[in-house]
């Protein structure tokens, strides 16, 4: 029976194959296939026909042309009927399978457990031998970007800025720019970064907004000094983007960024998560969060620099009730959790329970002696100014 079996002559059957299914312009010649034609490709782990190798091969090569012919073509129906399951017509989500095809081809691998331990091992050992500690906050973080790298974007940022505000910067004469550069002095000796060349640009601009980019280059918005309306209160907004510098927080953002995000991102879409769910998942349980964590520890830091440099601390909580005015004549804003920022009022709550400490440190700064000398100049000058 089984020599019969293995000599027996092999049965081929006619099936006329679609024209739709293949291309234009591609060598016509009629390719006869067999029931007992396999192949076996080398980087899977099943059977195929070689009617698939020969699309396989096309599309691997990026070729646009595929076989057709106008004669009737000899292959078998359990090729047609691969054929037909491999590319069917597919649906607007068909490359969302493509990641779980290939997911599917490593998992079944008898080392895939070993392999995804070994992976997970050394992303582990990546991410603790990058960490350092925040100054001041003393709070654990991911860092790869360097200082000098984190200055080269740094300058290509302060020439983008330039060149959207030419023609809105004020003057280094302006009244408005000698008071905010004389804020900033005062702050500085409690910054501890003396290597940097500090430079103020005050935009003209009913934006409320101010920002400090790495290496010094410090830029208030005109808009900001109605809410921001003595000498403390600009130094809250000054100290807490002296701050984002002081803690490299743009580093931060990078690092996380280039080695979190988008890494998990690229899981989610390996694994067949759809693009937009990844997106928003990483954005709403990673980024943000912790957008709104170097934003809180901006106001500590900038809080304690400020309360070293003698000013009020109280100023702050000042400064953000205001801030809460505006935006709910402006309408609100949105729920925290959507917000790349604390809210308002969360702000007022955690800087009341950080007085205490402030308080400290202006105590341990000498400042009622600094306050004295203040006021007997002020009194030299006729009289109080009006920042």
């Amino acid at each position: 029976m089984m020599l019969a079996s293995r000599f027996a002559p092999r049965v081929t059957q006619r099936v006329k194959i679609q024209p739709s299914l293949f291309a234009q312009n591609h060598t016509k010649k009629s390719v006869q296939f067999t029931n007992n034609t396999r192949l076996q490709l080398p980087h899977l782990r099943k059977y195929h026909p070689p009617e698939f190798q020969f699309r396989y091969l096309q599309d691997y090569s990026k070729s646009r042309a595929l076989w057709q012919t106008n004669k009737s073509t000899t292959v078998t129906r359990e090729g047609q009927k691969r054929w037909q399951h491999y590319y069917r017509k597919s649906d607007p989500y068909t490359r969302f399978t493509q990641g779980q095809h290939v997911f599917e081809i490593w998992r079944r691998r008898p080392t895939f457990w070993y392999e995804v331990a070994g992976i997970g091992v050394l992303a582990v050992a990546f991410y603790e031998w990058n960490m350092e500690t925040v100054p001041v906050s003393g709070r654990r973080r991911f860092n790869i970007i360097s200082p000098d790298a984190e200055r080269s974007f740094a300058q290509q940022q302060y020439r983008q800025i330039i060149q959207e505000y030419r023609g809105r910067i004020l003057p280094n004469g302006n009244p408005t720019v000698r008071t905010v550069q004389h804020v900033l002095e005062r702050l500085l000796p409690t910054v501890g970064m003396d290597d940097l060349k500090w430079e103020v640009y005050v935009i003209d601009s009913e934006e409320k907004n101010a920002f400090v980019i790495p290496g010094g280059k410090v830029f208030v918005f005109s808009g900001i000094l109605s809410v921001a309306n003595n000498q403390s209160r600009l130094a809250t907004v000054l100290a807490h983007e002296i701050a984002h510098t002081l803690a490299h927080h743009s580093a931060e953002r990078l690092s996380s960024s280039l080695a979190v995000y988008m890494p998990l991102i690229w899981i989610c879409q390996f694994v067949g998560i759809p693009d937009i769910v990844s997106q928003l998942s990483v954005d709403l349980v990673l980024s943000k969060p912790g957008s709104r964590t170097q934003e809180a520890e901006a106001d500590y830091i900038g809080m304690m620099l400020m309360a070293q440099a003698c000013f009020e601390p109280e100023a702050a909580v000042g400064l953000w009730e205001a801030m809460e005015r505006e935006e709910k004549k402006r309408g609100g804003v949105p729920p925290q959790f959507l917000s790349t920022h604390p809210s308002s009022h969360s702000r007022i709550q955690q800087i009341k329970e950080w007085m205490v400490e402030a308080r400290q440190k202006q105590t341990e700064s000498d400042c009622s002696r600094t306050l004295e000398y203040a006021q007997e100049f002020r009194k030299a000058l006729g009289g109080p100014r009006p920042w």
